[in-house]
């Protein structure tokens, strides 16, 4: 195995998905159907680990609430009762077998405590171990505008440049705000960035002083597309973080520590050729349903 091969992906899905409440009262977030180009209705946590597997990851790791391990459990590693498979089309029975193949390459990790996204990512340390791995949010769908899907599009920027990598894209001005935002200096223009700034939530004031990226539309900024494949080294501030109880906004969160990584490391940003649908959202949601099933069924 080449040295920069990625072989784990880790999927946080602890969240309590408040903002999709009274819906996440009885359904997790990651568990909302979406349906995919074949008709099939789906829980979005499965077409993200399907996104991880067809781009090679070999092992996956899904954190969530200690409550919700049977949930999860349930859905890829235990086959339908007897009785419910024979209703089944041959093609879902089919499905179902291919449901457990996946469960045998997922790993279901809890977050004991909600303490933030940072958080959720540290809890898949010592699974993770000293390797490179792929982190994808628990509510984001891709779909790619090539041929090659969005997660492979990252895996394969980080095997060229060897450093942490941030998926972008490019967001209007007026929505940055509830983004992860980041600065830098072109290496290959519209495509990959040397990152000199990961900063979160910006104000627009913020973001057109300190985050102003050569060439682009004096209202458009690069944000996190919501894929990453990052370090080890990611695990080290995040123990600082938790150890020394440093939070922000009450939480542990992620994009300090990613900050400090592109400091230790350098990070490389890639500008994704695809689009990312936000489930987590209830009017980004609804789009999702529109959108997802028809969006680039032939490449651009």
């Amino acid at each position: 195995m080449q040295k920069n091969q990625v072989k784990k992906a880790v999927i946080p899905a602890a969240g309590f998905g408040t903002r999709l409440f009274p819906a996440t009262k009885v359904v997790k977030k990651e568990l909302f159907p979406i349906i995919d180009q074949d008709g099939r209705a789906k829980p979005v946590i499965l077409a993200i680990v399907e996104e991880a597997i067809n781009a090679g990851i070999a092992e996956i790791a899904i954190v969530v609430q200690p409550d919700d391990q049977e949930l999860f459990t349930n859905l890829f590693k235990n086959p339908p009762k007897p009785e419910l498979f024979q209703k089944l089309s041959p093609q879902n029975q089919e499905y179902s077998q291919y449901l457990q193949e996946l469960g045998n390459k997922i790993t279901i990790l809890t977050q004991d405590e909600q303490e933030g996204y940072g958080h959720a990512v540290f809890c898949a340390h010592d699974w993770v171990k000293d390797e490179p791995f792929l982190l994808m949010l628990g509510d984001h769908v891709y779909k790619s505008g090539i041929e090659k899907s969005c997660a492979r599009q990252v895996l394969d920027v980080y095997e060229q440049e060897n450093q942490s990598i941030v998926s972008l894209t490019i967001m209007p001005a007026e929505i940055i705000q509830k983004a992860g935002c980041v600065a830098g200096v072109w290496q290959k223009l519209n495509s990959i960035l040397k990152i000199t700034q990961v900063y979160e939530k910006p104000s627009i004031e913020y973001a057109r002083q300190y985050l102003r990226v050569d060439s682009m539309e004096e209202n458009e900024f690069l944000c996190i597309f919501g894929l990453y494949v990052l370090t080890p080294k990611i695990f080290d501030f995040l123990a600082e973080h938790i150890n020394n109880n440093f939070r922000e906004r009450g939480e542990f969160q992620l994009t300090s520590c990613l900050d400090r990584v592109r400091q230790a490391e350098g990070m490389t940003g890639y500008v994704v050729q695809g689009k990312c649908f936000d489930t987590g959202l209830p009017d980004a949601y609804r789009q999702t349903m529109i959108d997802f099933r028809n969006i680039y069924s032939n490449p651009i």
